[in-house]
């Protein structure tokens, strides 16, 4: 299991024939442009990539298979042998480590820096404490991720019990891989979704930009909250609907903040990111939900375009910043 189920975070929702998400032939409505599909499970959660009926897709299961296993091992906090798990897990303040990883874990250094600490790599304990994952250790909040580094292949830690917890970026990572392995297999045209996070290039068979739904967040809503056009973009969303508990009136939510080291206690519902790359819009997306009610004021200073849906009563009220309400029609 490589973070979180599926069901758990997501935020997007298949419009009619605009893609499939199931391994199928093409079996839309009459006049419908066809599209094919392939789907399958990894990292504990669904994936999909729907292309223009007729693309050659000779090999390609068994490239993402691998590709899969593959960032599995590196990422998954819920296996004992992966890269992650070991460096948890292990005695030292230094390992040597993929330049993939090192990467990586430097990306999610940068959006905590630029986050103010609201997106945290080190908050595993908080969030196994919660009930909501697998890292168990000391949940110290003494220096948090200022006490990480990545440089030159290798992870480095202020503490031997400080933990690195890649779960709010990984996937976003690995849809961008998945979006590259479809561009170096030759697709021009296609929409990936990994879990509820979601990655187009070139055009929907009609011609127009692939378009996804946007979830209500609200428990219980089967309804969208829009419509999303994805033109060559990426989108993440991060929000409590499924991945939470209520206790009187308060949702406890797996998302950390790292300020008061609890889950975060607001109104806020949902943020969706939409952004040229995955992994940036994942952990965009886990920072301004972190961030709760400041997360629109830190969106507009860090210019990043994402909607924030806040409850309100039994409805919600929406936030844009950005330019995404350029490629969003909000439903009334």
């Amino acid at each position: 299991q490589f973070c979180m189920p599926v069901h758990n975070r997501r935020g997007f929702l298949a419009l009619g024939p605009a893609f499939c998400l199931a391994a199928c032939a093409p079996s839309y409505a009459r006049g419908a442009p066809a599209l094919t599909a392939l789907s399958g499970s990894a990292f504990g959660t669904q994936w999909s990539v729907s292309l223009p009926a007729g693309e050659n897709l000779a090999g390609l299961p068994e490239r993402l298979a691998a590709l899969f296993v593959q960032l599995d091992l590196a990422f998954s906090p819920w296996r004992a042998d992966s890269v992650v798990a070991k460096f948890n897990a292990g005695a030292t303040r230094d390992m040597a480590v993929t330049d993939e990883i090192a990467d990586v874990t430097g990306a999610a250094l940068a959006i905590a820096h630029a986050s103010g600490g609201a997106f945290d790599p080190t908050v595993g304990p908080l969030v196994a404490r919660w009930g909501f994952g697998p890292i168990h250790g000391s949940a110290s909040r003494s220096r948090g991720w200022l006490g990480l580094s990545a440089d030159n292949g290798h992870l480095a830690r202020a503490e031997t019990d400080l933990t690195l917890d890649l779960c709010g970026i990984a996937k976003g990572h690995a849809l961008d891989r998945t979006v590259a392995l479809l561009l170096d297999a030759g697709n021009e045209h296609f929409l990936v979704n990994l879990g509820g996070e979601l990655a187009a290039r070139g055009r929907h068979p009609s011609g127009r930009a692939w378009q996804v739904g946007v979830e209500h967040p609200l428990p219980g809503s089967d309804d969208i909250a829009g419509v999303l056009r994805l033109d060559g973009m990426a989108v993440a969303t991060s929000g409590d609907r499924a991945n939470g508990y209520d206790i009187g009136r308060r949702r406890y939510s797996h998302i950390i903040d790292p300020s008061k080291s609890e889950p975060v206690d607001s109104m806020l519902a949902s943020v969706s990111v939409l952004s040229k790359n995955a992994r940036d819009a994942d952990g965009w997306a886990t920072a301004l939900m972190a961030a709760g009610g400041a997360g629109p004021d830190l969106a507009r200073r860090r210019k990043l375009s994402a909607l924030f849906l806040f409850r309100r009563g039994e409805g919600l009220r929406s936030v844009a910043t950005g330019d995404f309400r350029l490629h969003f029609e909000e439903v009334n």
